[in-house]
């Protein structure tokens, strides 16, 4: 198994990282983790870039069993995690020796779990990315008794701390729930809605299991478009809140194409979208009017929390004589 993690059970999962950046303009999608926020903080608290491939795990049980010492953290939705069947709590980092077998299971209220590796899981590249992409055919989804190879591996990194319960790094947790209220801002199409556009911000929404990582779609009272005209095929941005012909909303994510021809109601802020990576079908959603400066604030406020998170595990690492990884350039996120 050397520097291996095998996958015992791998339900449904895949090696994402934060995406393929600029290459809208040549018509791919940017896909990558669709909640960013818990794949940035998992990647900060085992010392990697933030960007580094690591695992996401939707809504079934996984296990696998690294071949070497490994520091892993486990974020994203709420679960049963467990090395050797002993309980280990997420959004903090876990020594995990070679031969021990991480789970984890019960995923609920969210949809998404990230775990990451110190060090780097090993994938194929594509424009820069690992991220799989659908239209291209790009990257596959992990199976039982896959082999991931770990690069980076560094001396055991074990320590009574890390093994101790009230070890903690304070990683801001966000809040899940069967219902969730996601940030957006006024689309460029809005007036085109009339008085009806209120009811995007008053109107409750259920998420149909036709939703997936291009987009989600939303069942309620939709606005009504009351404009006449054609609406020409155009660019249009990861977030956008579009309403098709017929009884339900398309908000489309991270594998969304990046020219469509339906109006645009509004667009989900940075920080709605990584709570939207998390929506499960079934649950429900509120859309929240916020301004651009809004908006920005909030994920400047993110972006500051995650590096107020960097210099903390860094400071334990120096304390504990954890080698530091070479850094690197942390990946663009944009409200």
């Amino acid at each position: 198994m050397a520097d291996n993690l095998v996958i015992h059970q791998a339900g449904i999962s895949t090696v994402q990282d934060l995406g393929r950046f600029g290459r809208s303009r040549h018509g791919l999608p940017v896909n990558g983790a669709l909640d960013q926020y818990s794949a940035r903080v998992a990647n900060v608290l085992v010392g990697n870039d933030e960007g580094a491939p690591l695992v996401e795990i939707t809504m079934l049980d996984f296990s696998c069993t690294p071949g070497t010492d490994v520091l892993i953290a486990v974020t994203g939705a709420p679960a049963d995690v467990t090395v050797d069947g002993f309980r280990r709590p997420q959004w903090e980092p876990v020594a995990v020796g070679p031969g021990q077998t991480v789970r984890v299971a019960g995923i609920r209220l969210g949809a998404r779990v990230y775990l990451a590796l110190r060090g780097s899981l090993e994938a194929p590249s594509l424009l820069g990315s690992c991220a799989p992409d659908t239209i291209l055919g790009f990257g596959r989804s992990l199976r039982d008794d896959d082999e991931l190879a770990i690069s980076g591996c560094l001396a055991p990194i074990d320590h009574p701390v890390l093994r101790h319960p009230v070890f903690q790094l304070g990683a801001p947790v966000p809040l899940f729930g069967e219902s969730w209220t996601i940030d957006v801002t006024e689309g460029p199409d809005i007036a085109e809605f009339g008085a009806s556009a209120a009811r995007l911000f008053s109107a409750e929404y259920t998420v149909s299991p036709q939703s997936n990582h291009i987009g989600l779609r939303m069942r309620g009272e939709v606005p009504q478009r009351v404009a006449r005209g054609e609406v020409l095929s155009r660019g249009v941005p990861v977030g956008a809140v579009e309403v098709p012909a017929g009884e339900e909303l398309l908000v489309l994510h991270r594998g969304r194409g990046v020219t469509a021809g339906y109006p645009v109601l509004a667009v989900v802020t940075a920080t709605g979208l990584c709570a939207l990576g998390q929506v499960r079908p079934g649950q429900r959603v509120r859309f929240r009017r916020r301004g651009i400066g809004e908006a920005v604030a909030a994920c400047r406020a993110r972006r500051d929390a995650l590096r107020a998170l960097r210099k903390r595990v860094s400071n334990v690492f120096d304390a504990l004589r954890i080698p530091t990884l070479t850094p690197h350039a942390p990946a663009r996120e944009t409200p």
